[in-house]
């Protein structure tokens, strides 16, 4: 049975951020944006979606479209509905982490991750990777590894992602790295003397307000999660409330590159704080170190943590240069432009029942520039 404490603070969440008319204006303002969703759901890229829009200082938009899954009895998304965010978990917490230990003099950017890590010390090429590189997604490690199909324990996985051999030579290209953040997460929980999810519950989500983001959900919450994949070949069942990616689960649903989840609300405080240049939290200073594209490899959209638009670009044509964000392979996605003052979150379980459908691709760059004409006709 659920806590009806827990559907009572979730309801509440909804209403609390908005006047009740702007609730009552939002279906209209964003008409065209909201039924470009409504469209992908009809045509089956997602059963449903919650979206948090901010602007100039305000949430604008919390909105919950479609349902959980495509069954017509399954609950219907709401805009405080939890999902499992991904590789935004990249960004929510472990950049954030990063950002916050760099701050106040912990982390230092240019250390090696074999200062850190000796057992990552296989190839002479590794000494050279920094934490930067990292972040960065320039150290020159693979994209992905099934690491789960040969490790059992956290301890086994984390061994299996250090020894990885690297696929370039670092800082020759920017390769997209889940192995890299799995090993920034272990390197920054040594760094803060505390596991990953409890300083990032501590130090970020309480201090936002961000009452339903964290790793691993309550049991209480898994009625309001929605569900990610029918996983048929690894854990023979429906996966709802416990991290979609395997290597994370592998890892106890704790890691620096996925296990995170989150509701519309509380990505809408997240993003506020980032173009509140970090306040609370964070320094003006570290917060435009972390979101400027990185210098070296030539022509990367990466920064460090966060990706920029490149061309074409998931944020669509209409945020600025200096927007920053991440996408997460569940279907989530959050993007900020300080420019327009301006953040959208779009959270999706694109996946279910099977990952097959890869059409938020092109829904999800529609949707934004959607919004971003909305607010101009205003």
């Amino acid at each position: 049975m659920i806590a009806s404490s827990v559907a009572l603070t979730l309801t509440n969440q909804a209403h609390n951020p908005l006047p009740i008319a702007a609730y009552n204006d939002q279906d209209r303002r964003f008409a065209g944006a909201f039924k470009i969703l409504q469209e992908a759901v009809a045509a089956r890229a997602f059963p449903g979606a919650a979206v948090a829009i901010t602007y100039r200082g305000e949430i604008i938009a919390l909105k919950g479209i479609g349902r959980f899954t495509y069954e017509p009895d399954s609950p219907a998304v709401e805009a405080t509905t939890i999902y499992d965010i991904a590789s935004v978990t990249k960004v929510v917490s472990t950049t954030t982490v990063a950002m916050l230990l760099y701050e106040r003099g912990d982390l230092d950017l240019n250390a090696t991750v074999v200062d850190y890590l000796p057992e990552f010390d296989t190839e002479p090429g590794k000494k050279r990777v920094t934490l930067r590189m990292l972040l960065a997604h320039s150290s020159g490690l693979p994209a992905y590894e099934k690491l789960y199909e040969r490790a059992t324990t956290r301890e086994e996985l984390f061994r299996l992602a250090a020894t990885t051999p690297l696929q370039a030579p670092p800082l020759s290209r920017a390769e997209y790295s889940d192995l890299g953040f799995i090993l920034l997460g272990e390197i920054l929980s040594k760094i803060a003397r505390e596991p990953l999810d409890r300083f990032s519950t501590e130090e970020i989500f309480r201090p936002l307000r961000m009452l339903f983001t964290g790793f691993t959900p309550r049991e209480d919450w898994h009625a309001f999660v929605a569900p990610t994949v029918d996983d048929r070949d690894f854990r023979k069942r429906i996966i709802q409330g416990e991290v979609h990616d395997e290597n994370a689960w592998v890892m106890g649903g704790i890691s620096g590159h996925a296990g995170l989840f989150s509701n519309a609300p509380d990505m809408a405080q997240f993003a506020l704080c980032m173009l509140r240049l970090g306040s609370p939290i964070l320094k003006p200073s570290t917060l435009n170190l972390f979101t400027h594209r990185d210098a070296l490899p030539e022509g990367t959209s990466r920064a460090l943590g966060w990706d920029t638009p490149s061309v074409p670009s998931q944020s669509g044509q209409s945020f600025s240069s200096r927007s920053f964000g991440h996408l997460g392979y569940t279907g989530t996605s959050l993007w900020c432009d300080p420019v327009q003052q301006l953040s959208v979150s779009l959270l999706t379980n694109r996946v279910w029942p099977d990952r097959s459908s890869q059409a938020i691709k092109y829904i999800r760059p529609r949707f934004h520039d959607a919004v971003v004409q909305a607010l101009e006709e205003l």
